[in-house]
């Protein structure tokens, strides 16, 4: 059975992983753990390739995400930074075509996002931020209105929309936690909030109809910008008595919107079932 066979090759990947372990301790070769992770993972990834098994790719980013995460937290003790990531996104989401790994190509998609938030800690953030917004925002616009010229390329069963929302507000993220200690002197902040709620409105009215899953993302979006925006104004010393009630009544207006938009968006596929 196929099944059976995927899951055999995971276990002989699996396998391989801890004999590279078990051999480097056994001979006290040198190097560190995401050595190991290299090596284990260029052995999967071959393997997958070979095989052309979606399971391998998906072995493989995860473990290429596994030594990203080594490599990223170990920056402060290291002088480097593991810009080799790119690297091995790119051959990972090649490979994903051979294989037919849609779901290895979500995960190298998430694992980019982890990278640009790792990287903020080694430049100047709005020199990473700003681009992202930017290139989020253009895939976003492409996969709407030219979704299956899109798809076509890209293969993401038409999710490209969904990623894209979250580069966006991930972008704005790391720009809104550059500019809050300096909210009090410029208008950075408020720009930056007001960017984010436009683009969490234009989410749903241009892509939420399609997907359940982008439109939470939004809600979990508009969530997250309402926190921010509290707290950078309590820090600034700002009359919270007001916030609240002005926080009380956005989120009221939010509710209703919300389950009007849900009941739009259930409307058609009721319809379309029973018919």
């Amino acid at each position: 059975h196929a099944a059976i066979g995927e899951a055999l090759w995971i276990v002989a990947a699996a396998a391989f992983g801890g004999s590279i372990a078990l051999i480097g301790q056994m001979y006290h070769l040198s190097g560190d753990e995401a050595s190991a992770l290299v090596t284990w993972g260029a052995g999967a990834a071959l393997a997958a390739v070979a095989l052309r098994s979606n399971p391998l790719t998906v072995a493989s980013v995860g473990i290429a995400d596994a030594w990203l995460f080594l490599k990223g937290f170990d920056y402060y003790s290291r002088s480097e930074f593991p810009h080799a990531f790119v690297i091995m996104a790119i051959v990972l989401f090649a490979v994903s075509f051979w294989t037919r790994s849609q779901a290895a190509r979500h995960l190298i998609i998430l694992s980019v996002l982890f990278y640009l938030v790792l990287l903020v800690t080694n430049h100047d953030t709005l020199q990473v931020a700003i681009p992202l917004v930017a290139v989020s925002a253009l895939l976003f616009a492409a996969s709407v209105f030219a979704p299956d010229p899109v798809d076509r390329v890209v293969q993401l069963g038409g999710r490209l929309p969904l990623h894209a929302l979250l580069g966006f507000l991930t972008g704005l993220a790391m720009i809104q936690f550059e500019l809050a200690d300096e909210s009090t002197y410029n208008s950075g902040f408020a720009i930056a909030s007001v960017i984010a709620l436009a683009g969490i409105v234009a989410a749903i009215v241009l892509a939420g109809r399609e997907s359940r899953g982008l439109r939470w993302l939004a809600y979990l979006g508009f969530a997250f910008e309402l926190a921010i925006i509290y707290v950078v104004t309590l820090q600034s010393m700002l009359d919270t008595a007001g916030f609240f009630l002005a926080a009380a009544m956005l989120l009221g207006i939010l509710a209703i919107v919300i389950i009007r938009v849900e009941k739009r968006m259930k409307g058609p596929d009721a319809k379309g079932a029973t018919a």
